[in-house]
């Protein structure tokens, strides 16, 4: 067996750097600049995952139909790289819409009111003759009364 010692090569310098190991050895900086590497580019896309979801976040305080059109202002955005679109949807996310359909909603059922028609915001119900006729064969079913014409036809009045 031949016994190997750890000279130095005759060309290198006396002290050699950190950053340089042994053969065999691990490369501790090698290893540090890889973490160092994946928990920056995790953190680079955490914040812009963040700063691309604002909008969206800031729409939540306003009517749905606001949220829905920044949602999808920051879906164009996010996959047409079209920078305006997010722009757009921040600016659409950061002022308030008035609300148009309560003072539209309002003015037609007073309309409806004045003009003697049904409520259009009101839920029909069905007639009532349809329910009775379903309990016309039960034995409890009152009898139907006679037409109030029918006998004054048949007594000739």
């Amino acid at each position: 067996m031949t016994e190997t010692t750890a000279t130095v090569h005759p060309a290198a310098t006396e002290h050699l750097p950190i950053f340089i190991t042994q053969p065999g050895d691990t490369d501790v900086l090698f290893v540090g600049t890889a973490i160092f590497l994946v928990l920056a580019v995790v953190g680079i896309g955490l914040i812009y995952w963040r700063l691309h979801a604002l909008p969206e976040q800031l729409a939540h305080r306003g009517e749905k139909i606001q949220f829905q059109f920044v949602a999808v202002l920051g879906l164009l955005a996010l996959f047409t790289h079209n920078h305006a679109f997010w722009v757009a949807g921040l600016l659409l996310a950061l002022v308030r819409l008035p609300d148009f359909t309560t003072p539209l909603t309002t003015m037609a059922r007073s309309l409806s009111k004045m003009a003697g028609l049904p409520d259009p915001g009101e839920v029909r119900q069905p007639p009532q003759e349809a329910a009775t006729e379903t309990h016309d064969t039960s034995p409890a079913a009152k009898p139907k009364s006679p037409d109030p014409q029918g006998p004054r036809e048949a007594h000739g009045a």
